[in-house]
């Protein structure tokens, strides 16, 4: 199953206290709880481009599966990460006490970031 595409946020839940956790400025926080960000997906056999659209912010990285990478975060700071599959339609990560499990099924992707006891999950349709 190819990630490739263009996704478009449907829903979120638990932005604000997440966005906190991870030390977003109150201003980004409430500048970007409404906005639907566009994210478009690269996949060329193990290797990844993805760029999240969030109104004026854009965030571009890239990966290869199993081998360690520089990946921004949201909030800018630059993290070492690795990245590995689980099946063809799951992606995990550890960024930087951060946990990221990506699930493509269908035309739908579910984003699950976990920090700490928080729990933010991105849910955005194909489009």
């Amino acid at each position: 199953m190819s990630f490739t595409g263009k996704y478009q946020l449907q829903s979120h839940e638990n932005f604000e206290p997440f966005m906190k956790a991870i030390g977003l400025p109150d201003e980004q926080i409430q500048k970007g709880k409404d906005l639907k960000s566009i994210t478009e997906i690269v996949q060329d056999g193990k290797n990844f481009k993805i760029t999240t659209t969030t109104g004026s912010k854009v965030l571009h990285n890239e990966f290869t599966i199993g081998q360690e990478c520089d990946m921004e975060l949201m909030t800018g700071e630059k993290v070492k990460a690795l990245i590995q599959m689980e099946g063809d339609n799951k992606l995990i990560g550890s960024i930087k006490g951060l946990q990221s499990v990506t699930e493509l099924n269908g035309d739908t992707i579910t984003h699950t970031m976990t920090i700490g006891d928080i729990t933010y999950k991105r849910i955005s349709k194909r489009i």
